[in-house]
């Protein structure tokens, strides 16, 4: 095309090459031509690529999911990979939740009514809060010394507006969780990790599902493209019961 563009030199004024340009190399989109995804949340259609990240995440963590756990809105996460629980703990902010256990909000400034947690499984809810770095600080509240809170937080996401009144606030970048639980738990006792790339993010916020996809394009991380951060973090063992 630059040969042919060449060749015809002045004979096509400035503007009539631009619009060639532009013409010749437009992107054919395809199925992706749309406003509006093919499936909200990509759950008509299997599953969300952002609980690949997520799921994966839990497991190779699950030894630390024992004894008393705490997680919110249900305890699917704990029944599916908890090893050794004594005794499961359900959060949430809605007191009609029949599985509720434990009525709080985590970003309150006198903290939740629990404590003695062996196991904080906090995954996507961060996003919803009034206070990211409050309840942070109360989540290390929480937990017994030695205790291990398990959280995930979005970066790249489409915005949960059918969520209890519009509550979704945040995005959270894996320097930012560094920065937040870094300053809560204590210097080296935090690992963050970034997942995603950017064809699994188009997916994800076109509601397309991670089995429409080969394992191999999901599991490639570009940290430019951040869809979930993942971060496991220790209370110290030297740190007296609050």
């Amino acid at each position: 095309m630059d040969d042919l563009l060449g060749s015809l030199g002045a004979r096509i004024p400035l503007g009539a090459k631009q619009q060639v340009r532009r013409r010749t190399n437009r992107l054919r989109l395809g199925m992706l031509h749309r406003a509006e995804p093919f499936s909200e949340w990509s759950r008509s259609r299997g599953t969300p690529i952002d609980r690949i990240y997520i799921e994966e995440f839990l497991a190779a963590n699950r030894a630390a999911i024992r004894g008393r756990v705490l997680e919110v809105k249900d305890a699917r996460y704990t029944q599916q990979l908890g090893t050794g629980v004594t005794q499961s703990e359900v959060l949430d902010i809605d007191p009609s939740n029949p599985q509720a256990t434990v009525i709080g909000d985590l970003a309150a400034p006198d903290g939740l009514p629990v404590t003695g947690i062996d196991c904080f499984i906090l995954t996507q809810t961060l996003q919803y809060v009034t206070d990211p770095h409050r309840a942070i600080v109360n989540s290390h509240r929480l937990l017994r010394p030695g205790g291990v809170l398990l959280a995930t937080v979005p970066t790249i996401t489409r915005i949960d507006s059918g969520y209890q009144e519009d509550l979704d606030r945040w995005r959270f970048t894996a320097r930012a969780c560094e920065d937040l639980f870094g300053a809560a738990f204590g210097e080296g006792n935090t690992t963050v990790a970034a997942h995603g790339n950017l064809l699994a993010a188009v997916a994800f916020l076109a509601g397309l599902a991670a089995e429409e996809f080969a394992e191999a394009d999901l599991r490639a991380n570009v940290p430019d493209y951040q869809m979930v951060v993942t971060i496991r973090a220790e209370k110290n063992e030297t740190v007296a019961p609050e």
